[in-house]
């Protein structure tokens, strides 16, 4: 690849994971992992809302 098609790419592959794309991408899977988590009976629902707290955090992190 020459020079100028290597710059477009990281360009655009910053622009991409600017403050709110980057923290979806972090906090998703968390709250995936969450409700997965929440299936169990006895502590799900407790682990559930930690962890949804803990995405919540991560998506008010100011990028």
């Amino acid at each position: 690849m020459n020079l100028s098609l290597k710059f477009l790419t990281l360009f655009c592959l910053a622009a991409i994971c600017q403050g709110c794309v980057f923290t979806k991408v972090l906090s998703v899977p968390m709250r995936m992992g969450g409700a997965v988590i929440s299936i169990i009976p006895v502590v799900g629902n407790q682990a559930h809302d930690s962890i949804d707290a803990i995405a919540d955090s991560v998506d008010d992190i100011p990028f």
